[in-house]
C-alpha cells in the first residue's frame, strides 16, 4: 500500500470512529488554562481526526519538495538525506495516530496515557513541520522576506502564529492585511493581543453568527465586514484614544466608523501577539470555536491612524504603499506552531 493509500485508509478509520470514542467528555466551563501548544480538547476520535489531516499536508509538502529537487536537478546529498529522515518520522507518527485508532475501535482508552500521547505526538508534529519549513527554504532564498501567508486549515486550538515583537504604548493605531476565509459561522479570530491582566488589550474576532468585532480593553465595536466569501479581501482598522474614534475599511474603502470604543485608554505594551487564536490567558487559553479559518497575509500595524489615501494604496498594491512602523510583515518577524504553514504569497500577481 502507497503513502497515499495508507493515510486515505487511516483517514477513513478515523471518520468511523468519529463522535464515538469511549471516556470523550464535553469540555469544563468555569475554567481557565494556559493551553499554548497545547492538542485540542475535542473529543480524541476528532482530534486524531486532525492530525491525520496534519499529517496528509506534512506528506504532501514533502512530495512536492521533491519533485521540484529532481526536476530541477539539484538535489543534494544533505537535502536528500534530510528528506528521508522526514519521511521515517511521518510514517512513524502515522503508525502511532493508527495505534490509537486501533485503541478506540476495540474501546480500550486510558485517558491519561491518551493525552500524554497526544502531547507526543504533536510535540513531533511541531518540529517536523519546522524541519519541512527549513527543507523549503532553501527554494525560497530568492524570495522577498513580505511574500508569504499563513495558512490555518482547521480549528483547532493548537494551531497558530506569534509575532516576535510586542506592542509599544500607543495612543493610536492602524492594523491591515489581507485575509480570506469561508469559514463557517464566523472566521474565528485573525489576531489577538493579551497583556498582563487583560487578555482583551486589542482583538479581531468573528465568533459564531456575531458580525466581526474589535476589541480594545475588552470595549467592543461592530465592524461591517463581510468576506467569508473564499476570495482574498484587504481590511484596516484604524482607531485614536482620543474619543475612542474607529474606521473600518474594506478592500480600500470605508465602510463604517464611530466612535466611545475605549476612550483614552492607551495600547498597552509588554503583550503576546497572537494570529489565528483568540487568548484568553497571556499567550495561551485557546479555544478552537475561536480559531481562525483561512489564510492570512501583509499584516502591518502603526502607531498612528493612516488617511484614506494611505488605505487605499495598500489595498490597490499601490508602489507608494506603506510597510508597518510598530509591526511589519516578514518571515522572520513571524513563528508558526501546531501546523500552521508558510507559503509564498504576492497579493499583487495573485488578487489584481
Amino acid at each position: 500500500m502507497n503513502q497515499k493509500d495508507t493515510i486515505r485508509d487511516l483517514t477513513g478509520k478515523l471518520a468511523r470512529c468519529e463522535g464515538g470514542a469511549p471516556g470523550s467528555r464535553k469540555k469544563e466551563t468555569g475554567t481557565t488554562k494556559n493551553t499554548m501548544g497545547d492538542l485540542s480538547r475535542t473529543p480524541t476520535a476528532e482530534t486524531l481526526t486532525q492530525l491525520g489531516q496534519t499529517l496528509q499536508s506534512l506528506k504532501t509538502r514533502l512530495e512536492n519538495l521533491e519533485v521540484r529537487q529532481y526536476s530541477r536537478g539539484n538535489a543534494s546529498a544533505q537535502a536528500t538525506s534530510l528528506k528521508d529522515l522526514l519521511q521515517t518520522k511521518i510514517d512513524d507518527l502515522e503508525k502511532q495516530v493508527l495505534s490509537r485508532v486501533n485503541n478506540l475501535e476495540e474501546g480500550k482508552v486510558n485517558l491519561k496515557n491518551e493525552t500524554e500521547l497526544r502531547g507526543k505526538i504533536e510535540s513531533a508534529l511541531t518540529s517536523l513541520q519546522q524541519r519541512i519549513t527549513d527543507l523549503e527554504k532553501g527554494q525560497k532564498e530568492s524570495r522577498p522576506a513580505d511574500k508569504f501567508q499563513l495558512t490555518f486549515p482547521l480549528r483547532t486550538n493548537y494551531m497558530y502564529a506569534k509575532v516576535k515583537k510586542s506592542l509599544p504604548e500607543m495612543y493610536a493605531f492602524t492594523v491591515c492585511m489581507w485575509l480570506k476565509s469561508n469559514a463557517s459561522p464566523g472566521v474565528g479570530t485573525p489576531f489577538s493581543y493579551a497583556v498582563p491582566g487583560q487578555a482583551n488589550e486589542l482583538v479581531l474576532i468573528e465568533w459564531g453568527n456575531n458580525p466581526m468585532e474589535i476589541l480594545i480593553n475588552d470595549k467592543v465595536a461592530k465592524l461591517p465586514f463581510v468576506i467569508n466569501d473564499g476570495k482574498w479581501h484587504h481590511i484596516c482598522i484604524a482607531w485614536t484614544t482620543r474619543d475612542g474614534v474607529w474606521e473600518a475599511y474594506q478592500d480600500g474603502v470605508l465602510r463604517g466608523n464611530g466612535e466611545n470604543l475605549a476612550p483614552y485608554h492607551p495600547i498597552k505594551h509588554q503583550g503576546v501577539l497572537v494570529i489565528g487564536q483568540e487568548q484568553d490567558t497571556l499567550g495561551g487559553g485557546f479555544d478552537a470555536t475561536q480559531a481562525f479559518v483561512g489564510e492570512l497575509a501583509h499584516f502591518n500595524m502603526w502607531d498612528r491612524k493612516l488617511t484614506v489615501g494611505e488605505v487605499y494604496n495598500l489595498a490597490t498594491c499601490s508602489n507608494k504603499a506603506l510597510t508597518g512602523n510598530v509591526i511589519s510583515w516578514a518571515e522572520t518577524n513571524v513563528e508558526i506552531f501546531g501546523g500552521a504553514t508558510k507559503w509564498t504569497f504576492d497579493a499583487c500577481r495573485q488578487i489584481n
